[in-house]
């Protein structure tokens, strides 16, 4: 079952979410799709709230009213009624997870029902990504079409495994180049720093491009219109625009991020790895030793027939 787009609220269910949105807001580290994702999840969970208690007196929504079980029934309510995967379920979790410990924070409600509510299990599955026909096809529809800035950046993705935002927002200076080493010296999430090192491939276009940069920005890929970062819609744009060229679907900068992940598993220990990455945990990068769905198909099909 497809849920509403944007359900109605109580007057007291949007008062629980401006002051809540306001906070998001003035985290740096949050974007403004995770923003959207969070209240999205908040709001679904308290229009079922209220719906589910429409034939009682005191139906509207406030954080002190919320209990463990009735989050635990909202799950079940996910499974089920909306059959949501898990992942899908665990992210509204997780949302609504966020939301209460704010909520205990500022002393909204005197304890957390949320802590207690589990995530539901769900089988890892590794991430997309290109294989070496498809990244070569990608690359040539950029040679073909495309010019000398996008060809930095869709080779800085398959390269050092930048998020997208960590490209979008690097700046000239960052880029540190020697003659035969090199590295990118920015901040991950939640301002961590950290060097990514550049190979011989990456150093390459690097010192193509940079002197190619006007004098009047301080970012490595400033935007034609606003002359600001690039930013990530627009990155996601490009990355789009060579893949449908080289007839590939549905491929986007993390997508080449997991391709440089896959890579280097291959041949780098995982703590190295999770350091370049920018990954606080292991269980993050181990998911690049996992295959994905393909491989699994194809490692299968190796005794068809037998």
């Amino acid at each position: 079952m497809k849920r509403q787009a944007n359900p109605l609220l109580s007057l007291a269910g949007e008062q629980a979410l401006e002051p809540y949105e306001q906070a998001l807001r003035e985290q740096e580290n949050f974007t403004a799709a995770s923003i959207r994702h969070y209240l999205s999840d908040l709001r679904h969970c308290i229009a079922w709230y209220e719906n589910e208690r429409k034939a009682t007196v005191h139906n509207c929504f406030t954080p002190q009213g919320i209990t463990r079980p009735a989050l635990t029934r909202y799950r079940t309510y996910l499974q089920t009624v909306q059959r949501q995967k898990p992942a899908s379920v665990n992210r509204s979790l997780i949302s609504l997870k966020r939301y209460f410990g704010w909520a205990t924070q500022q002393h909204l409600s005197t304890y957390d029902p949320s802590v207690a509510v589990k995530l539901v299990g769900q089988e890892e599955i590794a991430p997309h990504h290109l294989d070496d026909q498809e990244e070569q096809r990608l690359l040539a529809a950029d040679t073909k079409a495309g010019n000398l800035r996008d060809r930095v950046l869709l080779v800085l993705l398959l390269h050092t495994g930048l998020r997208a935002r960590e490209l979008c927002r690097l700046r000239w200076d960052q880029v540190k180049l020697g003659k035969r080493s090199g590295f990118l010296a920015g901040t991950g999430k939640r301002n961590k720093y950290r060097e990514v090192p550049l190979n011989a491939t990456a150093r390459k276009v690097l010192e193509e491009y940079l002197p190619t940069l006007p004098l009047d920005t301080d970012f490595l890929f400033p935007s034609n219109k606003t002359k600001k970062a690039l930013s990530e819609r627009a990155l996601g744009y490009i990355v789009k625009k060579y893949a449908q060229a080289a007839k590939l679907p549905d491929v986007s900068p993390h997508d080449l991020r997991h391709r440089f992940g896959y890579r280097m598993a291959e041949s780098v220990p995982l703590h190295r790895l999770a350091q370049i990455m920018g990954h606080d945990s292991l269980d993050t990068t181990k998911v690049y030793i996992q295959g994905t769905k393909h491989d699994l198909q194809q490692a299968a099909q190796t005794i068809a027939g037998t």
